[in-house]
């Protein structure tokens, strides 16, 4: 037996009980028309002459029916003559080149065929100009040389940053439609100064370039819409603030304030930038941003299969498992880090050989003096937070609590003969 195995062989891993956790679910059933009686307001209308070349910048994150969306405004510009394309706008993702974004967009269901418009895809980008700190900013050329621009994407708090615009519109401007080069002058400054940064880049973009309106969403805890507004372009960063703090209100969370260990089975890109969403897990990659429960330790045991190998967030862990760390991509992971300036969240968490170690391993470090009052939740990953497990420490606050209801008794955790849970 190894000295990792001898350390760790005592530690108890407690019995769990699974617990439904209740979030507002409010969506909107028929999007298509909820955004149709949005875009068909005659001040939205006015802006599209025919025979406009409009870019419709799409990302790279996993809007709920993006799809649908996108193709509902592509259809809405064509009926009023317009030349609609696609451009995606995703900083550096998709490895920084043009045929791995048009694949990003591929995965998440919008092509040319899905939409029904031609994608033109190039990393090459027009500098328009610098902020008054210097920074330059940069705008993805087939949208600068479009008649006008369109911007879809999802409202939601960021999770290294805090400010009254975090991620949207503004951001989807400044970073998105600017490329990795946009994205690695945006992010060259580091996340303090992030919440001036996004807002004065969309700014100078808005001021330069011939953006029309956005299309913004607000998601509910369950990830469907709930919310569609489209945005002319002067009425953006007002309008964008007020739904900013809408979308604060519907996050999921995890209704503790102390946890001695978080367990989380899976993380990704396509779970969240961050792999985990810091929102949830209250470990944030900056010092810039907060909220969430206090958590001691926290291990990561595998990867999705859509994160492609992208492991950035593990290191924001303290343990992990041998099986995720052979399933990543360092230059993917590595890459990450190197756009954003943020390097803790690739660095490689302390590993262990199987699942129960990983856990074992938190328990033991997380500084209480008798293991089998660990007060320890187990989630899939931080998308889907409304059935999780949790240790008989915990029951308690679980019966006292109006939006948490446990639905099973307590049993031990099902590790099979490699230490792996299935």
């Amino acid at each position: 037996m190894g000295i990792l195995q001898d350390l760790l062989r005592d530690i108890p891993v407690p019995k769990m009980a699974k617990v439904k956790v209740k979030f507002d679910d409010t969506k909107i059933d028929n999007l298509e028309q909820a955004l149709l009686d949005k875009l068909q307001q005659e001040y939205i209308q006015k802006k599209i002459q025919p025979g406009m070349e409009i870019a419709i910048a799409v990302g790279s994150r996993g809007l709920d029916r993006l799809v649908e969306i996108t193709a509902a405004t592509v259809r809405f510009l064509q009926e009023l003559g317009a030349k609609p394309f696609i451009v995606p706008s995703m900083g550096s993702h998709g490895g920084a080149t043009a045929e791995g974004q048009r694949e990003v967009l591929a995965h998440l269901g919008v092509t040319e065929e899905s939409v029904n418009c031609e994608i033109r895809s190039s990393m090459e980008v027009v500098k328009i100009g610098e902020l008054p700190n210097g920074l330059p900013v940069y705008v993805d050329q087939f949208a600068f040389k479009a008649d006008g621009i369109v911007v879809i994407n999802r409202v939601k708090p960021h999770t290294a940053f805090r400010g009254p615009v975090e991620s949207g519109i503004m951001k989807m401007i400044s970073i998105g439609l600017g490329k990795q080069k946009g994205a690695e002058a945006c992010h060259q400054l580091g996340f303090k100064y992030m919440a001036e940064n996004v807002p004065a880049m969309a700014k100078k973009i808005i001021e330069k370039t011939p953006i029309l309106f956005g299309v913004a969403t607000i998601e509910n805890a369950f990830d469907k819409v709930a919310r569609i507004e489209v945005l002319a372009v002067e009425e953006i960063e007002e309008k964008e603030v007020e739904l900013q703090k809408l979308a604060k209100q519907l996050l999921p969370k995890l209704y503790f304030e102390q946890l001695d260990v978080l367990v989380i089975d899976q993380i990704g890109k396509n779970i969240s930038g961050d792999g985990m969403d810091p929102n949830i897990t209250g470990r944030y990659p900056t010092p810039y941003a907060q909220g969430g429960p206090d958590v001691n330790k926290m291990a990561v045991l595998d990867l999705t299969h859509e994160t492609e190998g992208n492991a950035n967030g593990v290191g924001t862990a303290d343990f992990t498992t041998q099986r995720l760390v052979d399933k990543m991509d360092l230059e993917f992971t590595y890459a990450n880090g190197l756009t954003s300036t943020v390097c803790a969240p690739t660095k490689i968490a302390t590993t262990l050989a199987n699942d129960k170690e990983a856990i074992q391993a938190s328990i033991k470090t997380c500084n209480i003096l008798d293991f089998t009052k660990v007060k320890m939740v187990r989630i899939k990953n931080t998308l889907e937070i409304s059935e999780i497990e949790v240790s008989e420490a915990l029951l308690e606050d679980v019966v006292n609590h109006p939006h948490m209801e446990l639905i099973s008794d307590l049993y031990e955790l099902p590790f099979n003969e490699k230490g792996n849970l299935f």
